[in-house]
């Protein structure tokens, strides 16, 4: 059985675990240590025991405990070549056997887990998500995206589980507070998903059988829980699709950990 937990999903920082039996993984380290071996604890999970941290792409608010938490508990760091040039800089040292660089789009067997990364359009050195696959389950973490492709779609495909962006609405972000230069990288292809685009991305794969989503990586400022959730139901009800019966969907919480899933 595969345990998953979103720690932190936010724009103020982001932390996803996972684990299989004694493998043990954190999906990026945005917040300071101490949040996030808090966050493990209230889950029952411990950093000592985690294998390996992985990292999506080098912006704060998925490194920023990565070097502090790799160096207290000797826990190795993945990151593609890209964002280990970006992100050395921002995390401090680590040990060199610790630094574990992997090519994009390879396959690492991390213990009891298989982890496929693959790139993801967004405003960063070098970008991913990853698949995870153990136990003849697909689990998915894709955020961050600037927009779909048929190259997403396909690493999303066959999904047990699947933790999608659903960053903005996009009404709220034209009227609200950020200047016109933000938000337009926002809205670009190298931003984030809005609301509407989760539900149809959401919607195509429920109709082709995944059945767990969570929503995450919410704005504070562009965006609330309630708002993401009822567009994604929206675009689901339009394919007869019933959110609660047909799929499970719940959005990640931004500042604490939300519900473990036992897929």
């Amino acid at each position: 059985m595969i345990k998953f937990c979103s720690l932190y999903s936010g724009s103020s920082g982001n932390s996803l675990f996972i684990g299989v039996g004694k493998t043990k993984i954190l999906i990026d380290a945005g917040l300071s240590g101490i949040k996030i071996t808090k966050a493990l604890s209230l889950i029952d999970e411990s950093p000592e025991e985690l294998c390996a941290i992985l990292i999506t792409h080098d912006h704060v608010d998925h490194v920023k405990g990565a070097g502090i938490l790799s160096r207290r508990y000797n826990i190795p760091i993945y990151a593609n070549e890209g964002t280990w040039e970006v992100m050395k800089n921002l995390i401090g040292p680590v040990v060199l056997e610790n630094i574990k660089v992997f090519n994009t789009g390879t396959v690492l067997d991390i213990g009891s887990l298989t982890v496929k990364s693959f790139p993801i359009p967004h405003d960063a050195a070098e970008p991913v998500g990853f698949n995870f696959f153990a136990e003849n389950k697909k689990i998915t973490v894709a955020t961050d995206i600037g927009h779909i492709n048929r190259g997403l779609l396909s690493n999303f495909e066959k999904s047990d589980m699947i933790l999608l962006e659903s960053n903005h609405d996009i009404e709220m972000l034209k009227t609200g507070p950020y200047p016109w230069p933000l938000k337009q990288r926002i809205m670009g292809d190298f931003g984030h998903l809005c609301n509407d685009m989760a539900g149809k991305v959401v919607a195509y794969l429920a109709e082709y059988g995944t059945k767990l989503f969570l929503l995450g990586h919410l704005s504070k400022e562009n965006n609330f829980p309630e708002l993401a959730y009822q567009t994604v139901c929206n675009a689901l009800m339009q394919k007869k699709i019933n959110p609660g019966k047909d799929i499970y969907l719940e959005v990640a919480h931004r500042d604490k950990a939300s519900k473990v899933l036992y897929i």
